[in-house]
């Protein structure tokens, strides 16, 4: 009677189909330099005819490696955070590696050494931090990795640590040129808070590019990343009497807010006011009107945090770099030429 149960296809059952040694099926596997390319494909496509998966377990004994990192989140309720560890997540599991993470809901010290802790009882390869907030230090989380690759994700521009970041401050200041372009010269702003470091470096290039322009802006209030905040702002900036034609909002979800307190009062959009939002959610195209934002590559940054972890665990006395995205500008119909007469 046939056994019930498959056998497991080994490492050696690859060797024999492709007629080579166990040792070069190994050397495949691993990504070896040294092997021809017409012997390299004979064992691809030996461990495709057979299926073969690789035991981990016992990779992780030759290699000393056990394929999993590790990811330290804040913020996993928002938006950008959110989208960073699920491309993160998904760029890991296509490079071969387990995933592990913890997610920490206070930006202290000692919420921190507690999410490292947590880790202790997994051998880990490499650590990615996802850390958007400014009482997180880079060089408090590098001592409590010790030994450990880490890369951070979501940091300032230009911060001497191993990291890849989105630039936030192009970003805004692509939003605020296209309403200057557009001819508005009195813009306000509601930005996101300003612990954040998004928050900080796009309210930061708002002002900078106001400047460069000679222009003063009219005023900003801080929201804290929800459509309640936006509403909120917008309408307090409307009952201080200001005379604005263009809002620039730190991210879209605050923008849809904004719109509504708009229109809660009247106005129009853009001929009243031109508004803009930052993220580019997938919603953002069927707002009403559909939305003018900064569009961040989620998919590109956890890419990018995950190669670079890869190259940090190759080689951990590698000189540390800064991987920078930048983002781009999306044009719908939230922004257009300050209307003359506009209403008040």
């Amino acid at each position: 009677m046939a056994d019930s149960v498959s056998r497991r296809v080994t490492l050696n059952d690859v060797a024999r189909l492709s007629g080579v040694s166990y040792q070069t099926v190994s050397r495949v596997i691993n990504n070896h330099p040294y092997v021809a390319e017409d012997t390299r494909a004979r064992v691809l496509e030996a461990i495709e005819q057979l299926d073969y998966h690789p035991n981990k377990a016992a990779k992780s004994l030759v290699t000393r490696r056990s394929q999993t990192l590790a990811v330290i989140t804040y913020g996993l309720d928002k938006y950008g955070p959110a989208q960073i560890m699920i491309n993160v997540e998904r760029a890991a599991k296509e490079a071969g590696y387990d995933l592990i993470f913890s997610n920490i809901h206070e930006t202290s010290l000692e919420s921190m050494r507690a999410a490292m802790e947590s880790l202790e009882g997994w051998q880990v390869d490499g650590i990615l931090a996802i850390t958007p907030v400014a009482n997180i230090l880079c060089e408090e989380l590098r001592a409590l990795c010790g030994s450990v690759p880490l890369v951070q994700v979501d940091i300032p521009l230009g911060a001497q640590v191993p990291s890849a970041v989105i630039d936030q401050r192009w970003g805004s200041a692509l939003v605020t040129r296209h309403l200057i372009s557009l001819g508005h010269t009195r813009i306000a702003a509601i930005s996101g808070p300003l612990d954040w470091f998004g928050a900080q470096a796009r309210h930061e290039s708002w002002r900078e590019t106001l400047r460069e322009a000679r222009l003063t802006p009219v005023a900003s209030l801080e929201g804290d990343w929800t459509a309640g905040s936006g509403y909120q702002a917008a309408g307090q900036l409307l009952d201080r009497g200001l005379n604005f034609t263009a809002l620039v909002v730190a991210n879209d979800q605050m923008a849809l807010g904004a719109i509504r307190a708009l229109r809660d009062r009247g106005l129009r959009i853009p001929e009243d006011i031109s508004i803009t939002g930052f993220d580019d959610i997938p919603e953002a195209a069927y707002f009403d009107p559909p939305l003018t934002t900064v569009r961040q590559d989620f998919g590109v940054l956890g890419n990018k945090g995950v190669e670079y972890l890869m190259e940090r665990i190759a080689d951990p006395q590698a000189a540390a770099r800064q991987v920078v995205i930048r983002p781009a500008l999306v044009q719908r119909l939230s922004t257009g030429r300050p209307c003359p007469e506009r209403r008040t």
